[in-house]
């Protein structure tokens, strides 16, 4: 029976009461700070003001970032990973504390929009990548390089992630695409794990994993963001095997057979 944790607060302190060492994978997309009236963006084909809400406001990212990312290695196993989402306004910042932490640093991965959206500005290159970084506790953690050999229709998978941007499902300004995160969770868990998101967001990072079979603890301090990943969450349907489930996915590699044997931790 898959046990699904929503919590509704802030991640500073709500991440505290999690026992040391519980967690297997955790995938966070934290504030990025660029919420203000420093930072612009485009609404409507028109440049604007950036607020994406009080979450996105912070006074000292980097102290922030540092808290929140002991507590994450704190609850991670041994043989866990920590994925964490960003760009360049936040990924040197996170790059720099992975290492203060002493973490070792497995990956950077480069998310790759091909239909990003244009940039109305004619003074710098239209932003099309996200950058992932991937961590652990030490060379010895969990990774699924046969599924993720698979998903990449039968080749080694790089870390260039050339993944479509999505509409959104809802009406988070930075939700993820479902498959981004099929990829995180297929290939760093195995059915049954614990998959924490301390800035859940709409949710995605709960759909797909209830989805795939892993529980689940999701934190969310916005009141309106946390019904509406609460709702998605709760009508999610768990599939019925792995081997459906790509089956569903389609256009994979046919030669590739559908059985796999997890690595054991």
């Amino acid at each position: 029976m898959l046990k699904i944790d929503l919590l509704k607060g802030d991640a500073l302190h709500l991440l505290k009461d999690i026992k040391d060492k519980s967690i297997d994978v955790i995938f966070a997309d934290p504030p990025y700070n660029l919420s203000g009236k420093n930072y612009l963006t485009c609404k409507n084909g028109k440049v604007a003001v950036c607020d994406k809400g009080k979450w996105d406001q912070i006074e000292n990212i980097h102290e922030f970032n540092r808290d929140w990312i002991r507590e994450c290695v704190r609850i991670l196993k041994d043989d866990g990973t920590l994925w964490i989402s960003g760009t360049l306004h936040n990924h040197p910042s996170v790059g720099i504390i992975l290492k203060e932490l002493k973490l070792w640093v497995i990956n950077d991965i480069i998310w790759f929009k091909p239909n990003a959206a244009p940039l109305i500005q004619k003074n710098r290159f239209a932003p099309s990548t996200e950058l992932i970084w991937i961590a652990a506790k030490s060379k010895k953690y969990y990774f699924d390089y046969e599924i993720a050999k698979y998903l990449n229709n039968g080749k080694q998978m790089r870390n260039l992630w050339e993944i479509p941007a999505e509409r959104h499902k809802t009406s988070h300004p930075t939700e993820k695409p479902e498959r981004l995160l099929e990829r995180i969770i297929l290939i760093g868990s195995k059915e049954g794990d614990t998959v924490l998101d301390p800035f859940m967001g709409s949710g995605t990072t709960g759909v797909v994993a209830k989805r795939l079979k892993r529980n689940f603890i999701g934190i969310e301090i916005d009141s309106d963001y946390f019904k509406i990943a609460k709702k998605r969450i709760d009508s999610t349907v768990m599939r019925d095997s792995l081997v459906e489930y790509f089956k569903q996915l389609g256009g994979r590699n046919k030669n590739i057979q559908l059985e796999f044997s997890n690595p054991k931790r």
